[in-house]
């Protein structure tokens, strides 16, 4: 897995509007986080406040994902207004964004923390872990007892992801993996059934059986959402996976990170794999390998795969103030 990636996923027994309205004033972290408090507001969406992780002040920015797809707010934290190397997007899925026919009410709560390794200390890395799975925790408390629960509310799936980081333009990567007539290059489980178009076609997967699948891509805020759907017709079985591919030099803020971070969602129903489909997450991890082999490649790196799954920067930052 990438290591600059820190990833928590929880379900809250609350609406999707809810979540995003509560989320997106930055006053309201006062309430759920460790240690983030608010001091000063600049505008509406940016505040000054404390920071555990560097023990000094940081200034807060957040921005709104307003999509047909799903809700989603970023968050951004740096020591100056306007350059933030600390960058969190959450995305809010309606169960029926999982399963168009699920009757579940809810929201499934996914955080994505990328940490600058040229800025990071190592207690940071070492306890984001424990404190993002905390304040997860007191996060889904509070909008679940605004709703007059007495206990947490569990939800029928759970949230699984896989990320990689890849050493090629994301212009390349978008136009590779948005065509669904590319898929038999990186996924070993899946092989064609006649006539592919860029978006849709009908495969047969690793047991025979037929699954048709559609791609469809949508440009986010400075980073890109493919979803990808498979539906398996003799069982009416549909396995979604949004993939996000996100810029380096947007994820940590350095216009010289080269590359991008490929983010693969999976849900899975009771908390344990289908009969049909990716059975376990390593399914998508092997796929992603292979992905970042053939783009790392097409871009002319070859000798970046061999550096493992991680970004690695070239040169370090000190945490001095930028004014």
């Amino acid at each position: 897995m990438e290591k600059n990636t820190f990833v928590t996923s929880t379900y809250i027994a609350t609406s999707p509007e809810t979540a995003f309205n509560y989320l997106s004033r930055l006053e309201t972290l006062d309430e759920w986080t460790i240690n983030c408090r608010m001091l000063e507001k600049i505008d509406d969406d940016t505040w000054l406040g404390t920071c555990a992780g560097y023990q000094r002040n940081l200034y807060y920015h957040v921005k709104k994902i307003e999509n047909p797809l799903f809700l989603g707010i970023e968050w951004y934290c740096g020591f100056s207004v306007d350059n933030y190397f600390h960058w969190y997007p959450v995305l809010l899925f309606p169960p029926n964004y999982l399963d168009p026919e699920s009757k579940e009410t809810g929201v499934y709560f996914h955080w994505i923390s990328f940490i600058d390794p040229k800025r990071r200390t190592p207690m940071i890395m070492e306890g984001i872990k424990t404190v993002h799975l905390c304040e997860s925790r007191t996060l889904k408390a509070i909008l679940e007892r605004n709703e007059g629960l007495k206990k947490a509310a569990q939800g029928q799936y759970t949230i699984d992801s896989d990320t990689i980081y890849v050493d090629a333009p994301i212009e390349l990567a978008v136009e590779y993996l948005a065509d669904l007539r590319n898929i038999g290059n990186w996924s070993h489980l899946l092989r064609s059934r006649g006539e592919t178009d860029p978006q849709s076609g009908e495969f047969l997967d690793e047991y025979n059986q037929t699954v048709k699948i559609t791609f469809r891509t949508h440009p986010l805020n400075n980073y890109y959402l493919i979803e990808q759907d498979y539906f398996y017709p003799e069982y009416q079985f549909l396995q979604r996976c949004p993939t996000l591919l996100i810029p380096c030099d947007c994820a940590f803020n350095d216009p010289s990170a080269r590359g991008f971070i490929l983010h693969r969602i999976a849900f899975w129903k009771g908390g344990k794999a289908s009969e049909h489909g990716k059975l376990q997450i390593e399914d998508y991890g092997a796929e992603n390998m292979n992905i970042k082999r053939l783009l790392e490649a097409k871009a002319g790196n070859l000798e970046t795969f061999a550096r493992g799954m991680s970004y690695l920067p070239s040169i370090a930052f000190d945490n001095s103030p930028t004014n």
